[in-house]
């Protein structure tokens, strides 16, 4: 975690003195998205020794059932602690969605080695389509809920595509790939995690300084989705009878901070993004104590 708040830190000096800015974190958000995290998807699956397949229906289903509980508390919890509906909404994104794309593979990959990316991956299938249907809900509010609020094809989008794809490979127990085929995706995957972790750290240092102090509801929200849901999940998923492993890689992907896609969201419905900027921003900085210390006690 010291590594990777490293790289955060040098993508903060480097929005700081303009080597990084709003308009470049955008398409290099899109190359990392659609082109380096599918490859680092892709390459999880030729490093040599496949990925164990029989993980695989497990985590479909405890991905599933997290987000299926998770919901629960997005939709009932917040409204507990604000009453501003549009507060409560965001607050419920912020406590159901990690930043998968962004700081959960490069944790999972640097606690459980590169082919765990695809373990990752499978988990954020469920993790995606949630984040376009019950998240766009959540942060447009429950009357504005609609079937065209979904679309399909984010179903089909680069990183979807890639996940499928390495199911199959998985399944199927492909393990002749050319290296023509697996060394370049290997190449272009291992831009993903500095990339994105200069990413995280750029847009840190583009927010007002207002949004590093918060509120009492945004550190409500941080803690509930650093500490107390991850923590709750992880003993709820072992009761449930799930295997060790499928259940502490579950965990380091709940432990995320708040995913991006809320502020993206917001943008996109015109809603204010002051609170899920807080929170964005917060849980982030924390994350780089709290994951470690849940890895430690938990595991």
């Amino acid at each position: 975690m010291i590594t990777l708040l490293a790289l955060v830190a040098a993508g903060y000096a480097c929005g700081k003195l303009g080597y990084l800015d709003g308009e470049f974190d955008r398409r290099l958000s899109r190359l990392v998205i659609n082109i380096t995290c599918p490859a680092l998807i892709l390459s999880s699956a030729m490093t040599g020794t496949l990925p164990d397949r029989r993980f695989i229906l497990p985590l479909l289903i405890i991905s599933v059932v997290t987000y299926a509980l998770l919901t629960l508390v997005a939709y009932t919890l917040p409204k507990w602690f604000t009453k501003d509906a549009d507060t409560a909404g965001a607050a419920g994104f912020a406590m159901m969605f990690g930043n998968v794309g962004f700081m959960g593979y490069p944790v999972v990959a640097s606690l459980f080695g590169h082919e765990a990316v695809f373990y990752a991956a499978v988990l954020n299938v469920v993790n995606t389509f949630a984040v376009f249907t019950i998240g766009t809900m959540l942060i447009t509010g429950r009357g504005e809920v609609g079937s065209e609020r979904f679309q399909k094809k984010v179903l089909y989008s680069t990183p979807m595509l890639a996940a499928y794809l390495t199911i199959a490979i998985v399944a199927l127990g492909i393990d002749d790939i050319p290296e023509y085929v697996s060394k370049p995706l290997s190449m272009l995957g291992d831009i993903t995690v500095p990339a994105a972790l200069l990413i995280v750290g750029s847009s840190m240092s583009q927010l007002p300084k207002r949004a590093m102090l918060g509120n009492s509801t945004v550190y409500i929200t941080v803690l509930f989705r650093l500490l107390l849901l991850p923590v709750a999940l992880f003993y709820a998923t072992q009761l449930m009878g799930f295997d060790s492993f499928v259940v502490n890689v579950n965990t380091v992907v709940v432990a995320m901070p708040v995913a991006t896609y809320g502020t993206i969201l917001c943008l996109k419905y015109e809603k204010d993004t002051t609170f899920m900027a807080e929170v964005t921003f917060i849980s982030t900085l924390l994350s780089m104590i709290t994951i470690p210390a849940l890895v430690t006690v938990l595991f």
